[in-house]
């Protein structure tokens, strides 16, 4: 199965990779006509783009300024190392062999407002651009029009590649609504992760970011391949819920 997982806003290009292997982003002519358009905006327009703070946007305007290819380990970070959000948290790159992480390059892929679809291994330069941002563009209002079905048919031929027909949704709403379901050629699987609080199970935020990536990072090691085998699923407390689930949204749930 091909899982797909969100980015991170959180980024860390100081710690070294635990590899040194490493690929470079196939959509970058995209990803530099948003750059190009990108650097056309100040401070301010970011500041209100973004809904972000002053300095924030400072700090990304600079990044889209010091933008630059071609990307090299110099320049740049392996995007699975460079993310540092709760999905990443719970994903514990820096405990992957090098064989988890050969099968994490077929396997995994990271869905991006700048860059469309990664590999974890491929080179990233620092960013900030939510796929829900509405950046005006040339091809239309919003980033989802930009992307259009690029992002799918990079996703339909990683699932070729790998002779799959399952997509492991792990990735938030905003950045899967990028995908076009109706032209994905593979069933979609979405696990939904609960926790028991007041009463009743709900969907916590920052619990279920964490989880998915603890199940992405569990797929892998155990290079799980078979559907039937994520009701397995049973790290950092969370149970397979039967009565619950329906053979396309998984549930698993979590009483502390």
């Amino acid at each position: 199965m091909l899982i797909l997982i969100s980015p991170a806003k959180t980024l860390d290009f100081e710690a070294a990779p635990t590899t040194n292997k490493f690929s470079r982003p196939l959509m970058l002519d995209q990803s530099e006509q948003l750059i190009n358009n990108l650097i056309t905006k100040s401070p301010t327009d970011i500041e209100a783009l973004m809904k972000i703070s002053p300095k924030l946007a400072e700090l990304n305007v600079e990044r889209y300024h010091n933008w630059s290819r071609p990307f090299t380990k110099k320049n740049a970070k392996q995007a699975v190392f460079a993310f540092k959000g709760d999905v990443y948290t719970g994903l514990e790159i820096d405990l992957f062999s090098e064989d988890d992480l050969a099968y994490l390059q077929d396997n995994l892929r990271i869905l991006s407002g700048l860059y469309g679809v990664l590999r974890p291994l491929d080179l990233i330069q620092p960013y900030r651009l939510e796929m829900g941002i509405k950046l005006e563009n040339s091809e239309g209002k919003n980033l989802y029009e930009f992307w259009g079905n690029s992002i799918t048919k990079a996703i339909n031929k990683q699932l070729k590649t790998t002779k799959t027909e399952t997509v492991l949704n792990l990735a938030s709403n905003e950045y899967f609504k990028s995908v076009k379901k109706k032209e994905l050629n593979a069933d979609i699987v979405t696990p939904v992760f609960k926790d028991w609080k007041n009463g009743q199970y709900k969907l916590i935020s920052f619990f279920a970011k964490k989880a998915r990536g603890v199940m992405s990072a569990w797929v892998i090691k155990n290079q799980v391949c078979d559907l039937d085998k994520l009701s397995d699923f049973d790290l950092d407390g969370y149970k397979y819920s039967a009565k619950d689930s329906d053979p396309f949204n998984p549930v698993f749930l979590r009483k502390q």
